[in-house]
């Protein structure tokens, strides 16, 4: 999946994969309402690694590798 670029960082990821799993658990539990599903969002956003929201608004948690430039810099 080359055409999707990763904009999530490894502790957003991980915290995405974490909040995701404890929604979904609590909702199949009955502790919280049918809202706890939406806890697939932050699930699937974290292991692709990938949220179009954060790319819609150009914004990134994760690092650049120390010899990349930013877009649009010269020399």
């Amino acid at each position: 999946m080359a055409w999707i670029h990763t904009n999530i960082g490894l502790l957003d990821r991980a915290l995405r994969i974490v909040v995701g799993l404890l929604l979904i658990g609590l909702a199949i539990q009955g502790a919280i309402g049918l809202w706890g599903y939406l806890g697939v969002v932050p699930l699937l956003t974290g292991v692709a690694g990938n949220c179009p929201l954060y790319a819609m608004f150009g914004f990134s948690t994760r690092s650049r590798p120390a010899d990349a430039r930013p877009p649009g810099s010269s020399t």
